[in-house]
């Protein structure tokens, strides 16, 4: 969208508030530089009732002292039918003069909107998909230089975990941190001080915390949690351990590329496996499911299931003098 020639229409389609708002903006920068975008810039709500007749006439419309006019057509997940066809019908033969900028959270393929975009060319979908839960550390250092600052990974990793996963709320945040710190990097300490965890605690971030052997980071996420839950957590941590048994059985045998095919999973989901079974001897993975017995008994017959589970789950996650 930087480039000399301007298509006549684009898609943003995705949940990536911030993709999706950086590409409006860098368009609505261009127009601007003309000092005419008052005149060439028609931004509206597709939520709120609109005339196809009036959509179209803004989109046929001459651009006033500048090289193009930009229509900004906002939450179009859901056009209704007559606005839908009309904008299929315009884009079949669109106006060279006028950019239309179609916004959505989310779109199908096979819809005639998408289509007659997609047929513009290859370049008109701009793909702005929510990142992955993994993803979202590195593509929070990405965010972190148009603040001006760069952010460590275990500050990035922390960000995520406190703030979740939108990306709006992300950026929010960053530009909160690169104020508050008034330095050039943000470090772990700096979002432990100024971002109150709000995101949801999820079981695959304690699994991940006794995986990588942290016992505090363990314990503190172990806390957040809701309570009662140590039934579920045992049976998705046993789990857990079945799969660090995989990887290390299929690292030692030169195997490790094969985890994620054996396991019938995703490579990104067991992306750290094989680094985590390495912190672990064989025979300590194959004593936490022993001594789960004991526990899941305790967990089912006791009031004192939360320091049961805790006392196994500490076991796992503490470092022997045991070299795996």
């Amino acid at each position: 969208m930087a480039s000399a020639k301007l298509l006549p229409a684009y898609l943003l389609v995705g949940p990536d508030e911030v993709k999706r708002d950086a590409a409006i903006d860098r368009l609505v920068s261009r127009l601007e530089a003309s000092g005419m975008a008052t005149f060439n810039l028609d931004d509206r709500d597709m939520t709120k009732p609109q005339e196809p007749d009036e959509i179209i006439a803004s989109l046929c419309t001459f651009p006033m002292g500048s090289d193009f006019r930009l229509v900004i057509l906002r939450s179009c997940d859901h056009l209704v039918k007559a606005m839908s066809e009309a904008l299929v019908s315009y884009l079949a033969a669109p106006s060279p003069d006028t950019v239309c900028l179609i916004v959505a959270d989310a779109l199908a393929r096979n819809t005639r909107l998408y289509k007659a975009v997609a047929k513009i060319d290859a370049k008109a979908v701009i793909d702005c998909s929510a990142k992955k839960r993994w993803e979202l550390p590195a593509y929070v250092q990405g965010m972190a230089s148009r603040h001006g600052v760069s952010i460590s990974s275990a500050a990035a990793e922390e960000l995520v975990a406190r703030a979740g996963e939108s990306t709006r709320m992300l950026d929010t945040q960053l530009k909160k941190l690169a104020a508050m710190t008034g330095s050039s990097s943000i470090e772990l300490a700096d979002v432990e001080r100024y971002v109150v965890r709000t995101a949801e605690i999820k079981p695959w971030d304690f699994l991940d915390a006794v995986s990588a052997r942290d016992v505090a980071r363990a314990l503190e996420l172990y806390r957040l949690l809701p309570p009662k839950s140590e039934v579920r957590l045992l049976s998705l941590l046993l789990t857990r351990v079945r799969e660090l048994i995989v990887a290390k059985a299929l690292d030692e045998r030169g195997q490790a590329r094969e985890l994620a095919s054996t396991l019938g999973v995703k490579d990104w989901q067991v992306k750290n496996h094989v680094r985590w079974s390495r912190l672990f001897s064989m025979g300590e993975l194959v004593d936490a499911l022993r001594s789960a017995v004991e526990t899941e008994c305790a967990l089912k017959g006791s009031r004192d299931s939360e320091i049961a589970f805790t006392t196994w789950f500490v076991s796992i996650a503490q470092r022997s003098s045991r070299v795996p």
